[in-house]
């Protein structure tokens, strides 16, 4: 596939599921465990919701109890995440309305990843994304934050703002992210006040190791 080479060491997982609601969590859970297993803690957090979102693209728009498989790949400085099914229908990028959840899943893959693309497969598709991870990566998070606000604020078509505006724009933006992230996670099951605490715990450790 696009990016590797053969010759290039790596480790790799697979990890076949059934594409179910109940499927997704458990998913996540064994990313991070595989993560954890190869030292790459760093790429934990941009991986769970990567892999949450590749999922659920595949309940959504292949079916469920759709045969799927979920691969990790950690080659020199990357870590690749692939969700393999039997469709051949192409996630396409376009212009999202406020409502548009589907387009707005496209957006994440662009905010959270350093490249994702699709390849066809003789029994369906693969969707992969690249994480580059950072273990020193409080600057890249602040910095890939403000790029996802940007885009947010485009979607809602808003359009950017100047120097002096700019950070009272981002700040609004950041709450109705975080508003709309809550109701995202109200759909799939998660409880928001969950979904809180361990964002906050996320962040008072990452503080800490800083």
């Amino acid at each position: 596939m696009p990016g590797y080479e053969a010759a290039e060491p790596r480790l790799r997982c697979v990890l076949p599921f059934e594409a179910t609601a109940a499927e997704v969590p458990l998913l996540r859970r064994a990313a991070v465990a595989q993560l954890d297993q190869w030292g790459m803690a760093c790429a934990v957090d941009e991986a769970e919701l990567i892999v949450a979102e590749l999922a659920t693209n595949v309940i959504k728009h292949v079916g469920e109890r759709t045969s799927a498989a979920l691969i990790l790949e950690c080659r020199s400085a990357r870590l690749r995440v692939e969700v393999h099914d039997r469709s051949h229908a192409v996630p396409v990028r376009k212009a999202a309305s406020g409502d548009d959840e589907c387009g707005r899943g496209l957006q994440l893959l662009d905010a959270l990843a350093a490249d994702w693309g699709t390849v066809l497969t003789t029994t369906g598709k693969a969707v992969w994304c690249e994480i580059t991870p950072d273990a020193g990566g409080a600057c890249r998070r602040v910095e890939r934050a403000a790029q996802a606000l940007e885009t947010y604020q485009r979607a809602g078509g808003r359009t950017l703002l100047a120097d002096a505006e700019r950070s009272a724009g981002l700040e609004e933006a950041a709450i109705k992210l975080i508003a709309d992230i809550l109701h995202w996670s109200t759909a799939r099951g998660h409880a928001p006040d969950d979904i809180l605490d361990q964002a906050q715990m996320h962040y008072e450790a990452e503080a800490v190791a800083a």
